[in-house]
C-alpha cells in the first residue's frame, strides 16, 4: 500500500511538472545590464497558479494574457549571483516545481570587440556550403527532408561542415562570418533558407545542435574569426510553435489574419504619407508563410530582446545582421537595438535596408542626419549600402563614359558620403544570397571581377563576399534563388571538384581564388584602408582615381573601365602625391615612378602603396 501511495505521488508530480512544456529564455546570465528578466513559462492552463521563487529573489511582475496557457513571469537579477532558483506553482493544495538557472557570464562579455572595418564578412548559406555531418541530413521531428536533386530543397549543408572549412575561409582572408540563420525552421518546403523561423532558442536539427553553434564559435575565436547571426526580428514562419497557440491576439499582426506588405519602406518616414500605407509597409506580412511580429506589443518586444542578448551571451557571438530590417515598427526596433547596444556598447549590428537612394538608406543608421529631422534615431550601428551594389550590376559593361555612366557612377555614389553619420560603417558588396551573382553578370570574366573586388577591398566600409564568388560561382537570378545559391563544389562527399584545395579547384577557379586570397590578406593589416581618409578625383575617360591615407600611410587606387590602355597625368593628382617619387604596385610587386604619366591597362585596376 505505502509503495502504492508513492507511486501515486511520483506520477502526480510528473503530471503536474508537465504542464510546463517551455520556459523562455531556458536560463539567464549574472551581471547583466538588463537585470529584469521576463519569463515565459508555457503549459496547460499555466496562468490558473500564482508563483513564487526561491534564494530571496524579487518577482517584480507576473502577466497573464488572453490565452491561459502563458504565465510571463519578471524576476529582478541585479544582484543575484549565479545559482540554481526553483519556481513553486501554487494551485489551491496543488503545487509543482520549476528550476532555472542563474549561468555565471564570461569575464568582460559586456565589451567584446565587434565587426568593424578591419573586417572582411564571408557569407554562406549553411545548408549549402557543406555537409560535414551525414547523420542529420533529415530529422524525423521536422518535416522537409534532405532532398539534394531538388534545387529548392534542403541539400544538407550544416554546422559541422562550416567549422571543417574555417581554415579555407582563414586563408582567404575573411575575418568574419555571417551564416544566413539556423534556428529551427520547420516549413514543409523551401526552408533550407531558414528565415521562417519555427523556434528561436534551438538550432534546427538538421544543421546539428546548440552546442555544434557554440563550438563553431569557438573554433572561430581560435582563430581570431568573428561570428555574426543573422537575427530576423520582423517575422516568424507559420510553423512556430507562438503562432500555432498565440500569446495574445495582437502578438502578430493581424487584419484580421493575413494582409501583405506593400514593400514601400519609404512609407515610414514619408511626410505627405498616409497612415493606411505606413500600416501595411509595417504590420503587413512579407510573405504568407512568415507571420508579421507586432514589436509595438512590450511583450513581443521583450522576448526577442532577451532572445538576441540570450544568444549573444550562449554562443559569444560577435555581431548580427538584421533581416529586412525597415519593415519593423521603426519605434520598436529602435528600442530593440538601443537595448543591445545598452548592453554591449562596442557591439555591431548591420541592418538589412534594401533601398536604393543614399537619403533613404541613411535615415536608418544611428545618429543620422536625415533621421534627425523628424527626431527618430534608429541606434542601429550599420547599414548595407545597397545604392554601391546597384553600381556593381552594371558599370563594367560601361566601356565608354558619359556624363552619367561608366565610373562617374561610383564617383556620384560617394560623393553623397555626408547624408551617412559613419560612412566607414556601411556593409559593402558586390552581391548576396538574394541578388544576381556577380560572376554571372560579367559572364566570369575575371577582368571585371578584378576591378570589383579591388575597389571592394580599397574602399570605405565594411567588404562582404558571397561564398564562392572567390572560385568564380555563378547563378542566374531569372532562373529562381536556388540557382544563385549553389552548393560549394567539394561541400559533399563525392563531389567531383572540391575547391577547398587547391589541388581540387580548375584552373579558372585557382585564378579567382589566388587573387581574392593576394588581395584580401594584404588589406587585413592595412589600418590606412580600414580607416584612412578618402579623396577621390572625378572619373576621366573611364578611369576612376582615389586615395586612402592617414599620416602615416597613402594609398593610391586606379580603376580603369575603358577596354583600351590610358595614360594618367600625374599632375592632377598632386595633392596626394607631391611627397612621393613612387609607389609598390600591390597586385604585381612592381615598382611605378610617380613623375609625370602612369600607364593602365585596359579593364584592369592597380593599387600603389606610395613612398
Amino acid at each position: 500500500m505505502v509503495k502504492f501511495i508513492q507511486l501515486y505521488v511520483f506520477l502526480f508530480s510528473v503530471i503536474l511538472t508537465a504542464q510546463i512544456e517551455r520556459v523562455e529564455p531556458p536560463f539567464w546570465y549574472e551581471g547583466m545590464n538588463k537585470n529584469e528578466v521576463q519569463i515565459l513559462f508555457y503549459g496547460y492552463n499555466i496562468a490558473q497558479n500564482s508563483v513564487t521563487v526561491s534564494n530571496n529573489v524579487v518577482i517584480t511582475n507576473v502577466t497573464k494574457t488572453e490565452n491561459s496557457n502563458y504565465l510571463f513571469v519578471t524576476i529582478d537579477t541585479k544582484n543575484v549571483v549565479a545559482q540554481e532558483l526553483q519556481f513553486t506553482f501554487i494551485n489551491g493544495k496543488k503545487t509543482f516545481k520549476k528550476n532555472f538557472e542563474i549561468k555565471k557570464r564570461k569575464i568582460n562579455s559586456k565589451f567584446r570587440k565587434s565587426f568593424d572595418a578591419s573586417d572582411v564578412m564571408y557569407l554562406l548559406m549553411p545548408d549549402r556550403f557543406a555537409n560535414g555531418d551525414l547523420m542529420n541530413d533529415s530529422s524525423p521531428m521536422l518535416t522537409e527532408k534532405a532532398n539534394r536533386a531538388l534545387p529548392g530543397g534542403r541539400h544538407g549543408g550544416d554546422i559541422q561542415g562550416i567549422i571543417n572549412n574555417l581554415d579555407y575561409i582563414k586563408e582567404l582572408g575573411a575575418t568574419a562570418i555571417w551564416s544566413t540563420p539556423l534556428c529551427e525552421d520547420n516549413d514543409k518546403e523551401y526552408s533550407y533558407h531558414t528565415y521562417g523561423q519555427s523556434d528561436v532558442y534551438r538550432i534546427d536539427s538538421r544543421y546539428g545542435t546548440n552546442e555544434d553553434y557554440q563550438n563553431l564559435s569557438a573554433e572561430m575565436h581560435k582563430r581570431e574569426m568573428k561570428l555574426v547571426m543573422d537575427y530576423v526580428t520582423n517575422h516568424w514562419g507559420a510553423e512556430h510553435w507562438m503562432f500555432k497557440d498565440m500569446p495574445t491576439y495582437d502578438w502578430f499582426h493581424q487584419f484580421p489574419g493575413y494582409a501583405q506588405s506593400n514593400y514601400r519602406m519609404t512609407t515610414q518616414y514619408d511626410s505627405n504619407g498616409s497612415k493606411r500605407d505606413a500600416k501595411y509597409c509595417m504590420d503587413g506580412w512579407f510573405v504568407p508563410s512568415m507571420p508579421d511580429l507586432n514589436q509595438s506589443n512590450p511583450l513581443v518586444l521583450n522576448y526577442l530582446i532577451q532572445n538576441a542578448i540570450w544568444w549573444i551571451e550562449y554562443a559569444d557571438l560577435d555581431g548580427f545582421r538584421v533581416d529586412t530590417y525597415s519593415y519593423n515598427d521603426k519605434e520598436g526596433i529602435a528600442k530593440w537595438t538601443k537595448a543591445i547596444i545598452d548592453e554591449y556598447p562596442n557591439f555591431n549590428i548591420v541592418g538589412e535596408v534594401w533601398m536604393h537612394d543614399q537619403a533613404q538608406i541613411s535615415y536608418w543608421q544611428k545618429d543620422s542626419p536625415i533621421a534627425k529631422i523628424q527626431n527618430y534615431n534608429s541606434f542601429l550601428p550599420s547599414v548595407m549600402d545597397f545604392t554601391l551594389h546597384d553600381i556593381f550590376g552594371n558599370v563594367f559593361y560601361e566601356d565608354k563614359a558619359d556624363w552619367s555612366n561608366g565610373m562617374i557612377k561610383f564617383y556620384e555614389n560617394f560623393v553623397n558620403d555626408f547624408l551617412y553619420a559613419d560612412p566607414k560603417n556601411l556593409l559593402i558588396f558586390l552581391e548576396n544570397h538574394d541578388t544576381g551573382r556577380f560572376n554571372h553578370i560579367y559572364n566570369k570574366d575575371i577582368k571585371k571581377y578584378k576591378l570589383g573586388l579591388t575597389l571592394l577591398a580599397t574602399m570605405r566600409g565594411i567588404p562582404q563576399l558571397y561564398y564562392g564568388s572567390e572560385i568564380g560561382m555563378a547563378g542566374d537570378k531569372g532562373k529562381g534563388d536556388a540557382d544563385i545559391r549553389q552548393d560549394f563544389p567539394g561541400g559533399w562527399k563525392g563531389d567531383a571538384n572540391n575547391a577547398f584545395l587547391a589541388s581540387g579547384r580548375t584552373a579558372e577557379q585557382n585564378q579567382f581564388f589566388n587573387f581574392t586570397k593576394q588581395l584580401l590578406n594584404w588589406r587585413k593589416n592595412k589600418v590606412v584602408i580600414h580607416t584612412g581618409k578618402l579623396t577621390h578625383y572625378i572619373p576621366e575617360n573611364n578611369v576612376y582615381v582615389y586615395f586612402r591615407h592617414n599620416e602615416k600611410e597613402t594609398v593610391m587606387v586606379v580603376l580603369n573601365n575603358n577596354p583600351e590602355p590610358q595614360k594618367l597625368k600625374l599632375a592632377r593628382f598632386q595633392e596626394n602625391i607631391l611627397l612621393f617619387s613612387k609607389g609598390k604596385e600591390v597586385l604585381s610587386g612592381k615598382e611605378i615612378s610617380l613623375k609625370d604619366e602612369l600607364l593602365i591597362e585596359g579593364k584592369s585596376a592597380m593599387i600603389l602603396e606610395l613612398k
